[in-house]
């Protein structure tokens, strides 16, 4: 699927997540498009996007609400443009069964355009971490710090 314009993007990957519709996701994005998700995972092609939201979207995504907010977009020339969303995402499930907490992130979409429209070509998903500036490794795994 592509869209007409890059700002298009972030409500269109928020009807699909919304729909449940891994599919659909995995559509704005290009054959050979890589997806980075808050945590690192990499994946590196549009099925691969496809699988790994398929199985959130039933999982721990399942009840899940996400929002777009503020959208920054940088054209780099005619053919590429970096999309940048702030989301909010309410209703994940957590390990134990009950409600996560509200969390809001960072996407960063490149947008490319081809004959019919425009289509994402790569993605990476931040985590915002309120009151931290960084992470910190340490025995029991990755903690958010902050030096000031």
């Amino acid at each position: 699927m592509t869209l007409s314009a890059p700002e298009e993007m972030p409500a269109a990957f928020a009807r699909a997540w919304m729909a449940r519709d891994a599919g659909a996701l995995a559509a704005l994005f290009a054959e050979d498009a890589d997806f980075v998700n808050v945590v690192g995972l990499w994946w590196e092609d549009r099925a691969a996007i496809a699988r790994a939201h398929g199985y959130a979207l039933r999982s721990f995504f399942a009840d899940s609400r996400l929002a777009p907010g503020r959208v920054k977009i940088r054209r780099l020339g005619s053919e590429l443009a970096l999309v940048h969303c702030r989301f909010t995402l309410t209703g994940q499930r957590a390990p134990d069964g009950g409600v996560a907490g509200r969390r809001t992130t960072i996407l960063l979409f490149v947008m490319q355009r081809n004959g019919d429209g425009w289509t994402c070509i790569a993605a990476q998903n931040t985590d915002i971490v309120p009151g931290a500036e960084t992470h910190i490794a340490g025995p029991e795994g990755l903690a958010a710090g902050d030096y000031r």
